[in-house]
């Protein structure tokens, strides 16, 4: 079952549920995957999961930025955007912890390491490590591995 499936389903039931707010933070992941698959000229109706993970992981982040740059006296607004990150992270791949980004890094790319190159170490894990890892996360890692 692809991924555009399950939050579809669920898009339904929250309707019949009449939960407003999980319906409208599942239909603008929909919205916003159908936007990027059009964009690049795909099939609206079938999104890749690779779309749809890259559509979840962004929204994560967008909305992460809204619950820190919120105003500690909105709790009302500060609620809202932790129910729909719940909402969101519900279809979000399960991201690596530090130990097996730096595993992986030391098992697959030692020779790139050794070069103590950032650029050149971030530009060769980045593909391998995109969508699986926090960008951050990783950044922290070349930046220590580099001293």
């Amino acid at each position: 079952m692809l991924l555009i499936e399950k939050i579809r389903a669920d898009q339904i039931t929250a309707m019949k549920e009449k939960d407003q707010d999980k319906k409208l933070a599942i239909s603008s992941l929909i919205d916003a995957a159908k936007k990027v698959v059009i964009d690049k000229g795909g099939d609206r109706v079938n999104i890749p999961d690779e779309i749809v993970t890259q559509v979840v992981l962004k929204e994560l982040k967008t909305i992460k930025e809204q619950i820190d740059s919120c105003p500690a006296d909105r709790t009302d607004l500060l609620e809202e955007y932790k129910k729909r990150y719940a909402y969101v992270e519900a279809y979000a791949p399960k991201l690596m912890s530090k130990e097996e980004v730096i595993s992986l890094i030391n098992d697959k790319f030692a020779d790139v390491v050794a070069s103590k190159n950032k650029g050149l170490i971030m530009k060769t894990i980045m593909p391998e490590l995109k969508g699986k890892a926090d960008g951050k996360l990783i950044n922290e890692i070349v930046e220590e591995l580099c001293k």
